[in-house]
């Protein structure tokens, strides 16, 4: 869970404190320079986060970084690609704060690429959910069956996953295959199924008998 500005001011200590308002201001500089003569020197401070403000709070001050600079994807790919996983983490979790629209999708398709759950995770939050296409998605929700990742990390599930077809029949196709090969089929795998279902139709109250007309007798 990312934390705002707020929250790490009332929990980092006074020189974490003061390293992160240099850290933030040298970021907001980056984000309103215009003539492209200013050193992104927010950029080594978040590699530098972990060490200044301790590995718990890294996370957000990355986030917090990036979000400072506006940063372009330009910047968030460098970030990406020549980060640890930690730093990956990071910019994955904060695509979706950052106006790049559909432009840093290679970054989540990579981190869905790899066996490491951290970046599985942070990879379905809600960026992918806004733009990773139908075919893309399906594959990740499978990939975070397949490497024991919660299903509820994939942002926007049962949005995304109601009344999908193609998805229900892939999640069948690959609980047989377990089964098949007499491998355990993943908790989460029966939990998305039954979001695939398509939503019930409204169906009208049944109509109320209406009273007999009382008869002479009565």
């Amino acid at each position: 869970m990312l934390k705002t500005r707020k929250e790490l001011d009332a929990e980092l200590d006074a020189p974490a404190r003061a390293w992160l308002d240099t850290a933030l201001t040298e970021a907001a500089h980056h984000a309103t320079a215009t003539d492209g003569t200013a050193t992104p020197a927010w950029e080594l401070r978040f590699a530098a986060a972990g060490r200044h403000c301790g590995q718990q709070h890294a996370d957000s001050v990355r986030s917090l970084l990036l979000i400072e600079a506006r940063a372009p994807l330009p910047s968030v790919t460098r970030l990406y690609e020549q980060g640890t996983a930690a730093e990956r983490r990071a910019v994955l979790l904060t695509l979706d704060r950052l106006a790049l629209g559909a432009t840093a999708l290679p970054l989540v398709e990579d981190a869905l690429r790899t066996n490491d759950t951290r970046l599985v995770a942070a990879a379905v939050g809600p960026y992918a959910a806004a733009h990773l296409p139908p075919h893309a998605w399906r594959h990740a929700v499978l990939k975070c069956l397949f490497t024991g990742v919660p299903a509820d990390a994939v942002a926007r599930l049962g949005e995304r996953a109601q009344g999908d077809a193609e998805l229900a029949r892939m999640l069948a196709d690959f609980a047989a295959e377990r089964t098949a090969a007499g491998r355990e089929v993943p908790p989460g795998l029966r939990t998305v199924l039954a979001l695939t279902d398509p939503a019930p139709e409204h169906t009208p109250a049944p109509e109320r008998a209406t009273p007999a007309a009382p008869t002479e007798e009565s």
